[in-house]
């Protein structure tokens, strides 16, 4: 017999966006919410995150409204000192735990951990078996639609023969008996921290080789920051930079030039675009990294050789440690409208920062009674991966900020927010720079935006 919950929505997932919509959503409206997740706890994939991982943006950026992630707090010392902190593993993991506890004390959240939604209204604990049910009127809110894969709990996507060592990334620091190689698989955020990690460990750069299917652009950290006088220049520069580009390339070697954008191996033009931050002293580490194999995706894995999907082979050490950071990472699956009949599905609003997006929806959910106005409001942009797709989110995204910014309300919750990237904070003092980063951005976004309009493919 299944046990009744008393709640007005349903949110299926307690990671980053979960969270973030739950938040709002409960500190705006008087609303009863059952929180549902397969894992043990709140913070989605960060419960089974490598031990070295950091957030790559500033941990004022990422979490929930209510709740200042590192209490914004600087780096003292170190390569990045000066800059915001950026949360560990652990510090996440312990402050979604806090978040989570938050909410529980209101007495309108109820958290279902290690429990799956079985589709029908229907939850089923996997732990004691027990069933739960949600009444007719209440809403499911989709927060796994753009669940992440991570290297942990995936398999390698390549065949493994006899004899091949192959780790996860998670397993690099249970490695017992130093190899004579490294082989690093992959070539987004989770790879440049192996290969970081593993240089930090005193690990020669010879001995690294470095599977990159493809390359990355990646924003340089310094200016990805909750400083509105550096923040705002960013979009300005795309935009600027758009406008005076005959093709996405250009306007990315633009960008590079203008120290926004960062390249590893200034001699590839890269094609993948998610476009996660990265430090000049990490990029200076990874251009150690000689050893580069670019013959697109992994077949298979044997002792001492690769084999790729076109048939070519690469020898390796025969007690090489392969380590696999080759999970599918963000997911890209079409585009649908936010609220629908059947579901709230959660997706980024803006460009990029998808703790803030998810928290501007539950705002919106919480403010608003009329679903088209909602989805007016909040129309849902993409994670990007290649170029294409970059100009893609920088559309959608800033078309859907001018559009729920324009809302005198969320505009005033908005600025209060220390996840909105684009915020002046008050008490914000008045400065040259940040009124040139204004102006800049004023002029260019009307003209920028139609020429990556039209890159996009569509107006």
């Amino acid at each position: 017999m299944a046990t009744r919950l008393d709640v007005d929505y349903l949110v299926v997932g307690a990671g980053a966006m979960g969270m973030a919509f739950t938040d709002a959503l409960v500190d705006h409206a008087d609303v009863r919410v059952a929180l549902v997740d397969r894992r043990h706890g709140a913070g989605g994939h960060w419960l089974e995150a490598y031990p070295f991982v950091r957030l790559h943006q500033s941990s004022a950026f990422y979490g929930v409204a209510s709740t200042l992630l590192g209490g914004g707090r600087l780096q003292d010392h170190g390569p990045e000192a000066g800059l915001q902190e950026r949360a560990s593993q652990p510090e996440v993991v312990a402050y979604y735990a806090h978040v989570l506890d938050r909410l529980q004390q209101t007495g309108r959240v109820q958290f279902l951990p290690g429990s799956d939604h079985l589709g029908d209204g229907t939850v089923l604990s996997r732990v004691s078996g027990r069933r739960f049910e949600v009444p007719e009127h209440c809403r499911l809110v989709n927060a796994h639609y753009l669940a992440p894969s991570i290297p942990a709990e995936m398999p390698a996507p390549f065949g493994v023969g006899d004899g091949a060592r192959v780790l996860p990334v998670n397993d690099l620091v249970h490695v017992e008996e130093a190899p004579s190689q490294y082989v690093v698989v992959g070539a987004g955020k989770t790879a440049t921290d192996a290969c970081v990690w593993l240089l930090a460990q005193g690990v020669d750069p010879d001995a690294i080789c470095w599977v990159r299917p493809r390359d990355p652009w990646m924003f340089d950290r310094a200016l990805i920051q909750p400083d509105p006088a550096i923040f705002l220049g960013v979009p300005a520069t795309i935009f600027e930079a758009a406008v005076a580009s005959e093709s996405l390339d250009e306007v990315f070697l633009r960008l590079e030039d203008a120290g926004v954008m960062l390249r590893i191996d200034r001699s590839v033009t890269p094609t993948m675009a998610k476009t996660p931050t990265l430090a000049q002293w990490e990029l200076e580490r990874l251009r150690t990294i000689e050893d580069v194999v670019r013959r697109g995706h992994l077949r298979s894995v044997e002792r001492g050789r690769l084999t790729f999907l076109d048939g070519s082979t690469v020898r390796v050490a025969d007690d090489a440690v392969v380590v696999h950071c080759a999970a599918d990472g963000l997911k890209y699956p079409p585009l649908v409208p936010v609220w629908r009949p059947e579901d709230i599905t959660l997706q980024p609003i803006r460009a990029g920062f998808p703790c803030f997006g998810a928290a501007v929806t539950g705002y919106v959910e919480a403010t608003r009674d009329d679903d088209a106005e909602k989805n007016r409001l909040c129309p849902p942009s993409p994670f990007p991966d290649s170029l294409q797709q970059w100009a893609g989110m920088n559309v959608l995204g800033t078309r859907a900020a001018m559009s729920f910014s324009a809302e005198p309300d969320i505009k005033a919750w908005a600025d209060g927010v220390a996840l909105n990237p684009a915020r002046v904070p008050a008490g914000y003092p008045p400065s040259a720079a940040l009124d040139a980063a204004r102006e800049r951005l004023a002029a260019s976004t009307g003209p920028g935006l139609e020429r990556l309009a039209a890159w996009m493919g569509r107006v």
